[in-house]
């Protein structure tokens, strides 16, 4: 077996918890995670750690960012375009989100960033498809195409909208 494997993520926005407790387990197996990789995650072989995981969301982190992390026992491990950052620390240290307040600071800050892009592409994904109806038959192809482009954006932007949105509904239940 070599000394790298690579682990499918089910998706942040949809399984953050699933995802964080996958990276602990093969932590366990002497998996530890080394960084982002398409679609997942890279793995390394190493010795076998009882560690926990936490994501955090924030752009344009600077070096303070990082140290109030490490000052609370956390490390941090890898980062996805300068907005994702996975940290990890020793089993029992105190979650990076220990209340529920914070975490619905987080999700809200995710819903936001991700509802810039799904509004947007939501009203030209409709805007282009009525129109691929209403238009001579070239401009009908050419709007409906673009239709089908911003539905693919949508989708992406969307998707995990929504998903952000059903966890801070379960949120403020609790």
């Amino acid at each position: 077996m070599g000394e790298t494997k690579y682990v499918p993520s089910g998706g942040l926005a949809f399984t953050e918890e699933q995802d964080m407790k996958k990276l602990s387990d093969y932590a366990k197996e002497g998996w530890i995670l080394a960084g982002f990789a398409p679609l997942g995650y890279k793995l390394i072989k190493g010795t076998p750690q009882n560690l926990i995981y936490c994501v955090d969301y924030h752009k344009d982190v600077d070096e303070e960012y990082f140290s109030l992390f490490e000052a609370a026992g956390w490390a941090h491990i890898c980062s996805q375009g300068n907005e994702i950052h996975i940290f990890s620390a020793p089993a029992g240290t105190t979650p990076i989100y220990s209340d529920k307040e914070t975490l619905m600071e987080k999700y809200e800050r995710e819903k936001r960033q991700m509802g810039k892009w799904a509004v947007p592409f939501l009203i030209a994904t409709l805007v282009f498809f009525f129109l691929s109806g209403m238009l001579p038959k070239i401009l009908g192809i050419v709007s409906m195409v673009l239709g089908l482009i911003c539905f693919i954006v949508l989708i992406f932007s969307g998707l995990p909208y929504l998903a952000y949105l059903v966890k801070l509904n379960k949120l403020r239940k609790q």
